[in-house]
């Protein structure tokens, strides 16, 4: 008896590829949409703020001249967890005229939504960009470049990175350099008053560790074997 592969009605798009993702996109139109009714048979929907009740209003509609329609969800990890729970029992049973893309940019394998929805749906991977990390920071910080280094640190932010573990690593990327004892000395105390800040509420975090990146990237050695600077005067002394 020969097993008929049943046609995937969910696609699961996974990685920072855009273009890539765009052109994928482009060929399940092609494939599923009958030419000229775009208009009528796609909804774009961006999953921040998207309400169970109008996700399940645009699964419902029917296709116009068309044996299908396309609901396509971008950035999908931002999602409601009332409308993960229902895109997973509505997955064991899609409807067969509708098409779901759903659409991510990073796969967390700790993520149990993904990994449930992985199981059903049909998995197509990009290309991933590496994830940065402190001593990125720490490197950006190295070469005082400061508009890089809060760019850095705001993207650890928004991946969830905690201040301590950003404060931690810069810490292991310093004391592993033993050339400049002098300004690790001084990056570390500047690293203590920030984590005081954050620790006694003096400041909220985000803002405690950019002013911190920018004292960092504002500091250079060089100040102190100045001979207008304080601590050569008084080594001179």
């Amino acid at each position: 008896m020969v097993m008929v592969r049943r046609e995937a009605l969910i696609y699961l798009l996974i990685g920072d590829d855009n273009n890539s993702k765009d052109t994928q996109i482009k060929r399940l139109k092609d494939k599923f949409l009958k030419k000229g009714t775009e208009d009528f048979n796609l909804d774009l929907l961006y999953s921040k703020g998207l309400a169970l009740k109008y996700f399940q209003e645009r699964l419902l509609c029917l296709p116009v001249r068309s044996e299908k329609r396309i609901i396509i969800i971008k950035n999908s990890q931002d999602l409601e967890e009332e409308v993960k729970v229902y895109l997973l029992q509505y997955a064991r049973s899609p409807y067969p005229k509708t098409v779901l893309i759903v659409d991510i940019d990073k796969y967390n394998p700790k993520d149990s939504f993904l990994s449930r929805l992985s199981g059903v749906a049909e998995v197509i991977r990009f290309a991933q960009e590496r994830q940065l990390n402190t001593f990125d920071l720490a490197a950006q910080i190295e070469l005082k470049r400061t508009d890089v280094s809060l760019k850095i640190l705001s993207q650890l932010l928004r991946n969830g990175e905690k201040p301590e573990r950003i404060l931690g690593g810069l810490r292991a990327a310093w004391q592993r350099q033993i050339q400049r004892p002098q300004e690790i000395r001084k990056r570390l105390k500047l690293l203590l008053n920030c984590d005081i800040e954050i620790k006694t509420g003096k400041a909220k975090p985000g803002l405690a560790l950019e002013r911190f990146i920018v004292s960092l990237c504002g500091f250079s050695e060089t100040r102190l074997r100045s001979p207008e600077s304080p601590a050569y005067q008084r080594r001179s002394s």
